[in-house]
């Protein structure tokens, strides 16, 4: 892509951007994009993130000829921690992959306990004495399995004396995973 295409599609998106609404919880679902080359499908102000992860799969060449998906987000958390991030990955490689190792990744997820434990750290409370202060969590023991399922997963880590936090890379994703599951 030139540099002329590339200052037009950076135009295109900043005018979409200063034009748009502010996002919606409750913005419908892109209809479907026509069969044929998915960077050719027409422009959608409240889809300008999508637009622009088009053009990255158009300059991918043919590799990225099946789409993509991508996540995206800014994060600020009640502790004051900011998070920005984005992860994209090409159709063909996830539809190709072997899911089976991802189960502890989502059965980790998979207990009312960890999710409240996790949103708990994200609020702030950090140590499994903190943790253990609060009503409906269960025996301190408890909350310990509970964190080790979690660390063990990746959702968890410490950061010494006792300390744990979502990591970096796994705050949007885990706050993407809470959005899907309330979803319709």
């Amino acid at each position: 892509m030139d540099l002329e295409q590339r200052l037009t599609a950076l135009e295109r998106r900043l005018t979409a951007l200063e034009g748009a609404d502010p996002p919606s919880t409750s913005t419908p679902p892109a209809p479907p994009t026509p069969p044929g080359d998915p960077a050719q499908a027409e422009p959608r102000a409240d889809l300008w993130a999508l637009d622009g992860f088009r053009e990255q799969l158009a300059d991918a060449g043919p590799e990225a000829a099946d789409g993509g998906v991508l996540f995206t987000g800014t994060v600020a958390l009640p502790t004051g921690a900011r998070y920005e991030w984005q992860y994209g990955e090409l159709t063909e490689r996830l539809v190709e992959a072997d899911w089976s190792p991802r189960a502890e990744v989502f059965a980790a997820l998979g207990h009312p306990v960890r999710l409240r434990l996790l949103r708990e750290v994200l609020s702030g409370s950090s140590t499994a004495a903190e943790l253990s202060e609060l009503e409906g969590l269960g025996t301190t023991g408890q909350i310990y399995h509970h964190l080790r399922q979690l660390a063990g997963a990746g959702w968890l880590h410490t950061t010494g004396r006792g300390r744990y936090e979502v990591p970096a890379t796994r705050v949007v994703p885990l706050l993407v995973a809470v959005t899907l599951a309330g979803s319709p």
